[in-house]
């Protein structure tokens, strides 16, 4: 088996890095933003917190819950612009985003809270009321 000479995978590695540098910034909005998303249920709600940092207004966000999914959309502005012969990396996301995740369990639309604070985006979802069950009665005839 010959031997490849090292360069060659510093040339591969240097070509990898600027392939993710250069992405279309819509693909890699859509790829990277928000980055990390926990959804834990406690005894009375399903708790859904997402990293978002960089958002300045609350119309920069929008959230929706259809049946057992919740939407969480918007967009985070860049703070500054700087021109990009002057930019040597770019891992900050900015841009628009969305990101839907499933509920564990059915919740109340009504009662959704949310709040952001430090980048973090936490929604409340308290859980719907089981259906009472009910008898059928059959007829016979």
């Amino acid at each position: 088996m010959p031997l490849i000479p090292y360069e060659h995978f510093d040339n591969w590695r240097r070509d990898l890095d600027r392939f993710f540098n250069e992405f279309p910034s819509q693909f890699r909005n859509s790829m990277f933003g928000p980055h990390r998303i926990d959804v834990y249920e406690t005894e009375n709600e399903v708790v859904v917190s997402c990293e978002i940092p960089g958002l300045e207004k609350k119309e920069d966000i929008r959230i929706d819950v259809e049946g057992n999914v919740l939407s969480v959309s918007g967009t985070v502005n860049r703070t500054h612009e700087v021109k990009e012969e002057q930019m040597h990396r770019r891992e900050r996301f900015y841009g628009r985003f969305q990101r839907s995740v499933t509920l564990p369990v059915d919740v109340d639309e009504e009662g959704v809270t949310a709040t952001y604070k430090n980048g973090i985006l936490e929604i409340r979802l308290p859980k719907a009321k089981p259906q009472a069950r009910r008898q059928i009665d059959v007829q016979f005839h």
